[in-house]
């Protein structure tokens, strides 16, 4: 791999978000007014989705821990400005389905005053609908956040050995050893999974088998980063090997989005952030910053140590959004020029 300057590299999630003016109270105490911070929610008021409210990406950085920027390449908010998990808060529909969502606060740079207030929901949200506020929990965020954010594989996942056997994912272990991209075999640290509802965020991406040269359907979380070598410079970025989150890939066709019911994900975590091999597709590691930290399990986050710039040289190779809105035949043409 090609040396990075990584100083100026900042892992960075998208977020898909509603504005607060999306998001309105149709009856109760603050009835008109658009969802906004914790301190101002009031228990059963009722919130609808507006007519035409589009979902859009917040793109988010974390230099340190507690301390989020709005990313360069968002679609909406004030690049640098200070971001804050205020809240997870959950709303129950007619249907008596739960709804979470975060509520995520923009501030001004010099002054800490309020700007923006953003909904980023856990679940499928829909219009027409009347969701009652029944929860507000004011700790819990950076949590949700980490689950969000985490990249993980789906149970039943092959992963390519050391030696070249072929394990499903849910079955590795602490010390099995593992073909790496770029540090050999490696022995997995740690191997999480969690149960979720396949909605919104959480909903998987299922890769058909073929579509990025792969031997099997893969099925991964949205923020999960494939990594692609190009025999040639198609996506002119000035390097061939790239990183792109599976969620960026989605065509209708060969890449999917597939919410309903239930999703185990599992997270394998290496020493550090590892490229590994999942149903021959080269794909990260489960990675670990300040935004996915608090997902980990108490006594695994205290042996790692505190991340640096250094930690993250593979992120230096992501394409982001607006790359890939200028290939509407993305898919198709990174599996022409990453074939062999």
């Amino acid at each position: 791999m090609k040396d990075i300057d990584t100083r100026a590299y900042l892992p960075t999630r998208h977020l898909v978000i509603y504005p607060a003016d999306g998001f309105r109270v149709t009856h109760g105490v603050n009835e008109g007014d658009a969802i906004t911070d914790a301190a101002e929610l009031v228990h059963d008021d009722v919130y609808e989705l507006a007519k035409g409210a589009a979902p859009t990406r917040l793109a988010v950085a974390m230099e340190k821990a507690d301390a989020l920027t709005i990313a360069s390449d968002t679609g909406i908010g004030r690049p640098g400005a200070p971001l804050f998990i205020d809240s997870v808060v959950t709303f129950m529909a007619p249907t008596r389905t739960m709804l979470e969502a975060l509520l995520l606060v923009e501030v001004e740079p010099e002054g800490g005053t309020i700007s923006n207030v953003y909904l980023h929901p856990l679940g499928q949200i829909e219009t027409g609908v009347k969701y009652s506020l029944v929860t507000i929990d004011r700790d819990g965020g950076a949590k949700r956040l980490a689950e969000s954010a985490s990249v993980a594989f789906t149970r039943g996942t092959h992963i390519t050995m050391g030696d070249g056997r072929q394990v499903p994912v849910e079955n590795l272990t602490p010390g099995d050893r593992v073909l790496t991209r770029d540090s050999g075999v490696q022995e997995v640290r740690w191997v999480g999974i969690q149960t979720m509802r396949a909605e919104g965020a959480f909903a998987p991406i299922v890769i058909e088998a073929g579509a990025l040269n792969n031997i099997n359907a893969l099925t991964v979380s949205p923020n999960h980063r494939l990594f692609i070598y190009q025999r040639v410079d198609a996506m002119m970025t000035g390097q061939r090997e790239l990183l792109v989150k599976a969620g960026l890939l989605v065509n209708g066709k060969t890449v999917t989005q597939r919410p309903g019911g239930f999703v185990d994900y599992v997270q394998v975590l290496f020493d550090k952030h590892e490229i590994i091999y999942a149903e021959g597709i080269a794909a990260e590691s489960h990675f670990v910053d300040h935004t996915t930290r608090p997902g980990l399990p108490a006594e695994i986050a205290a042996k790692l140590r505190p991340e640096r710039p250094s930690d993250y040289p593979l992120g230096a190779l992501e394409l982001r959004e607006g790359d890939l809105k200028r290939r509407p035949d993305l898919v198709e043409m990174l599996k022409r020029v990453s074939a062999t």
